[in-house]
């Protein structure tokens, strides 16, 4: 977590949390969804505004942590950002040398590898569990054929209980108390 984060905790720490604003897609894309887009429909059915610009998306991803309830958020200084999941709270790159990388840059180890009954492949890594990434499906194929990966079925409704993450955080969200602001992350 960034040290102005902290300070920005330290600073305000009663600040609302906020639902429903950031959500990560299947592919490791950042999503921004305004009240607009939320009274639409939930994510990913309505998506909303993929993000685009590089410091903003180095920022969420290094302060992108989870609660102990397993819920994943952005810690925005002193305002926790809650994220809406497509999939999983990781979504994972491949190297061409079996090396995998969490779509938040840091270096991951696979412990067990995963199938669903759609053939989604998982990764259960040190950092959590994550989707691998679509593009790198032939490179997995590759692990598993060598053998450094033996795919186990799973269900993929069983992977939140499982895992010990929540999809929607919003769906969970506490009544909103007196002072809880419903406005925009800022």
């Amino acid at each position: 977590m960034d040290d102005i984060v902290r300070q920005a905790m330290a600073k305000w720490p009663h600040v609302p949390h906020c639902y429903g604003w950031l959500a990560l897609d299947a592919r490791g894309g950042w999503y921004m969804r305004d009240d607009r887009v939320q009274a639409a429909g939930l994510f990913p059915q309505v998506k909303g505004s993929l993000l685009k610009h590089d410091k903003l998306i180095d920022f969420i991803q290094r302060n992108y942590e989870c609660d102990d309830a397993g819920q994943w958020y952005f810690q925005n200084g002193p305002q926790r950002v809650y994220v809406e999941l497509e999939a999983t709270p990781l979504v994972l790159r491949v190297g061409s040398d079996f090396s995998v990388t969490t779509h938040t840059g840091r270096a991951a180890q696979v412990r067990h590898c995963l199938v669903d009954e759609t053939g989604h492949l998982y990764l259960e890594t040190d950092r959590g569990l994550g989707l691998v990434h679509s593009l790198d499906m032939a490179l997995a194929a590759d692990a598993v054929e060598a053998g450094l990966w033996t795919p186990q079925d799973v269900s993929a409704d069983d992977l939140p209980r499982r895992f010990g993450f929540v999809r929607s955080p919003a769906m969970r969200r506490p009544a909103p108390a007196a002072t809880e602001s419903t406005t925009s992350p800022g």
